[in-house]
């Protein structure tokens, strides 16, 4: 049995500790908002973050998560970051197919809990890893720039 801290909760899960995270928060706790998509950490669908660091949740596996808070997308709405950039993603019109956007969204949290004033280059540094096939990436950047703009205004 492992205890998980997954958007603020315990969670006990029993399987194998070489299972990958993504598998036990889609398959075994039902939270299928981070998303599957290389299974290689190459591609940035399955960002979440642990003690607050965006990680690849196909590749760290479930022992090395326990013990440690996990955050997904699901938990953004409760997170003050998190609601100001979900915010500026639907302003901006950001999601085409909507596949990555989990991934891209945390990402952006990540990026703006720890640099809230970001550059641009600073910008496409922290999303580069987080692939769209649909290339919506001028309006990931334009998103990224508003939540930033409006988080260091107080959240306004």
């Amino acid at each position: 049995m492992t205890r998980l801290q997954i958007n603020g909760q315990a969670r006990d899960v029993d399987v194998p500790g070489e299972t990958p995270l993504l598998w036990t928060l889609r398959d075994e706790l039902g939270m299928t908002g981070t998303k599957f998509g290389c299974g290689m950490a190459l591609c940035g669908a399955c960002t979440v973050h642990m003690d607050g660091t965006a990680i690849r949740s196909c590749v760290t596996p479930v022992s090395a998560a326990a013990g440690h808070a996990i955050a997904t997308v699901e938990g953004m709405a409760a997170d003050p970051v998190g609601r100001v950039v979900q915010q500026a993603w639907i302003e901006n019109n950001v999601a085409q197919c909507g596949y990555c956007q989990a991934g891209q969204i945390m990402a952006a949290v990540g990026l703006l809990k720890t640099t809230p004033a970001p550059t641009g280059e600073q910008i496409d540094e922290a999303m580069s890893g987080n692939i769209c096939r649909c290339g919506t990436y001028p309006r990931i950047r334009a998103a990224v720039r508003q939540a930033a703009s409006r988080l260091v205004r107080g959240g306004k």
